[in-house]
């Protein structure tokens, strides 16, 4: 008796973290219906301090591997992993440019591997803008 409860507490855990995150992989700041919340960054420091700062909180962060970097008229770009605990890795792109005075930046958190992130891509992005903000501000 006991291990059919168990059996159906595990399989309504599981049905419910299933139905509890949006079925996506790939989060975006302010382009994600899923998370109005997370929108884009803006700073008032220069475009090279924050990107700096994005390069020193990702090797800060753990499980973070900046994987590149680039600078153009549109601004800087730089591309880095963040590895799950279960081994999935998730590609983050981060855009900084200059706007009306202000820094800003957006950042896209997709997983590699399967249609469902169970919130994974939204931690991502807030984990990265979290270690962002103690470096400007």
């Amino acid at each position: 008796m006991a291990k059919k409860v168990l059996l159906l507490l595990l399989i309504a855990g599981a049905a419910w973290a299933f139905f509890a995150w949006p079925r996506i992989n790939d989060v975006t700041t302010g382009q994600t219906p899923a998370y109005p919340e997370l929108e884009d960054g803006s700073y008032a420091a220069s475009e090279d301090r924050v990107a700096r700062a994005v390069q020193d909180a990702i090797a800060d962060l753990p499980r973070w591997t900046l994987q590149g970097s680039g600078k153009g008229p549109g601004g800087v770009s730089l591309q880095a992993l963040r590895k799950t605990r279960m081994g999935f890795v998730d590609e983050v792109t981060i855009r900084i440019r200059r706007e009306g005075g202000r820094t800003l930046v957006k950042v896209r958190s997709r997983s590699r591997t399967g249609q469902i992130d169970f919130g994974q891509n939204a931690r991502n992005i807030r984990e990265l803008f979290a270690a962002l903000d103690a470096k400007v501000r």
